[in-house]
């Protein structure tokens, strides 16, 4: 009677851990936005009175 349950109790654990079966997970692609710079004009504005601010600094 022991062996029958010892035999049970090992038919159990085996069968749960075949369930799963060995498929391979799906795994969705991750997007990735990137920000794009819209003020390209910003930066030669920007430039041209990073300039001015620096000559200033030298007139005085």
């Amino acid at each position: 009677m022991k062996k029958i349950a010892l035999a049970l109790a090992f038919a159990t654990v085996a069968h749960t851990g075949f369930a799963g079966g060995t498929a391979e997970p799906k795994m969705e692609p991750t997007v990735i936005a990137q920000e794009t710079v819209q003020s390209s004009n910003g930066n030669w504005v920007f430039s041209a009175f990073l300039i001015l601010l620096i000559l200033a600094a030298i007139q005085k």
